[in-house]
C-alpha cells in the first residue's frame, strides 16, 4: 500500500513523539500543527516608511502561519514613557509601529472568532516569533507585561521546579516564540516564579567553537555533526531550536550551489537530531528573487538563492524533512507552494 506524504508526516511525528517520550523527554512535538511544516513570515513589518501590508500578506496566504516581529524600544524624551515597537534597529525615533497596534490588535478579531469556535484541535494558528534588537530590561520587561494582557490568547505552560521536566502546553489560537539570548531567559524565565505560567518559549544555543576566520567558521558550523551543534537538552523555557542556513550549505545562500543529495542529507540529519532531543526546529530565510524584486520589496541578498525554483528546491527538502518552521520573506509563494505539496 502507498501512502501519501501526509500520512507518512503523521506517522513519522507519532512515532518521534513516542522517541522523545520513551528517552524521558516531554516536549509535544506534535504540538505544532501536527508536526507538519509551517511557514514562517520573515520580517513581517514595515520599515524606512515603506512595505506597510507585509502582515496583512502573511494572514491572507492561510492557516497556520508564523509572523516574525523584531522589536525594540522608544522612550519619549519628553514624557519619559516607553512603548514595544516593531523595528529592524535598536535605534528608535518614535515613528515606528507600536506591537500592541500592529500585531495583537490587528489579530484581535482572529483570535476571538478562534477563541469562540472552541475547537482546539488546529491550534495555535498564529506563531508569533520575536527577534529582539535590544535587550535591555525595560523592553524586556515590558514585553512579558504586554503578553500578560493578552494572556488568554496565548498557549501557556507552567513553570516547573525543574527546568528539565517540561509541563505540557496549554493550547490556545497564539504561540509565542523568542530567541537564545540569556538575557531574556532571565526575565522569561527565571524571574518567574514556579507555578507561574510561561506566557513565551525561547530557543536553544547552538554550539560553534568561536575562534578561527569566518571562512573556519562558516565550515564548522555547516560541517560540524548534529550533537555537537546542538548538545543541550530542551528546557520547560527553551524548546525551539533555530538554524541560519549556513548550518547547511557553506556559507549560506549566497555561496549556496545546485542542491545535492549530500545538502538533502545534511538537512535531514539536522532535523532528526532536533527531533530526537524533542525540539520544534526553524531555518531562515529561504528565498528566491532577481535584483529588481529585492529592490522593490526590501529583501535582503544574504538570504537570496538567486532564482525562486532554486528556493523552492530547498523548500521541498525542508517540508520533506519535517523542518517545522520555514522562514522567508515570500510568504505567498511559500504558503502556496506547501499546501501544494501536502496534496500530493
Amino acid at each position: 500500500m502507498v501512502l501519501s506524504r501526509r500520512v507518512h508526516w503523521l506517522l513519522a511525528g507519532s512515532f518521534l513523539t513516542f522517541a522523545c517520550l520513551a528517552s524521558g523527554q516531554s516536549a509535544d512535538l506534535d504540538f505544532l500543527n501536527h508536526n507538519r511544516s509551517i511557514p514562517d513570515a520573515h520580517n513581517c513589518y514595515p520599515y524606512e516608511g515603506k512595505w506597510a501590508d507585509r502582515i496583512e500578506r502573511a494572514l491572507k496566504s492561510g492557516f497556520p502561519i508564523a509572523i516574525e516581529q523584531d522589536l525594540a524600544w522608544y522612550r519619549d524624551p519628553h514624557s519619559g514613557v516607553g512603548r514595544v515597537v516593531v523595528s529592524h534597529q535598536p535605534k528608535t525615533d518614535g515613528t515606528e509601529p507600536e506591537e500592541r497596534n500592529y500585531f495583537f490588535e490587528r489579530v484581535r478579531p482572529i483570535i476571538e472568532k478562534e477563541l469562540a469556535s472552541g475547537d482546539s484541535s488546529h491550534w495555535p494558528i498564529i506563531v508569533l516569533h520575536f527577534d529582539f534588537k535590544d535587550v535591555q530590561p525595560a523592553l524586556l520587561h515590558a514585553v512579558w507585561k504586554l503578553l500578560g494582557e493578552y494572556q488568554g490568547w496565548i498557549s501557556t505552560a507552567e513553570k516547573t521546579a525543574d527546568p528539565h521536566e517540561l509541563a505540557p502546553i496549554d493550547r490556545k489560537p497564539l504561540l509565542v516564540l523568542t530567541e537564545d539570548s540569556d538575557a531574556q531567559e532571565k526575565v522569561f524565565y527565571n524571574e518567574v516564579p514556579v507555578g507561574t505560567k510561561l506566557r513565551l518559549f525561547g530557543s536553544a544555543h547552538t554550539h560553534v567553537p568561536q575562534s578561527g576566520s569566518r571562512e573556519e567558521q562558516n565550515h564548522m558550523m555547516a560541517t560540524l555533526a548534529p550533537e555537537q551543534l546542538l548538545s543541550d537538552k530542551p528546557t520547560d523555557y527553551r524548546r525551539w531550536w533555530n538554524n541560519s542556513w549556513y548550518e547547511v550549505e557553506e556559507g549560506g545562500q549566497p555561496n549556496a550551489g545546485a542542491w545535492t543529495g549530500t545538502d538533502r542529507a545534511r538537512l535531514q540529519a539536522l532535523v532528526d537530531h532536533a527531533h530526537r532531543m524533542g525540539y520544534w526546529i526553524r531555518f531562515y530565510t529561504l528565498d528566491g528573487f532577481d535584483a529588481q524584486a529585492g529592490r522593490e520589496n526590501g529583501w535582503f541578498a544574504g538570504y537570496n538563492f538567486g532564482s525562486l525554483q532554486a528556493a523552492q528546491e530547498r523548500w521541498q527538502t525542508a517540508i520533506e524533512s519535517g523542518v517545522n518552521l520555514i522562514a522567508s520573506d515570500q510568504y505567498e509563494a511559500l504558503a502556496a507552494f506547501l499546501h501544494k505539496t501536502e496534496k500530493h
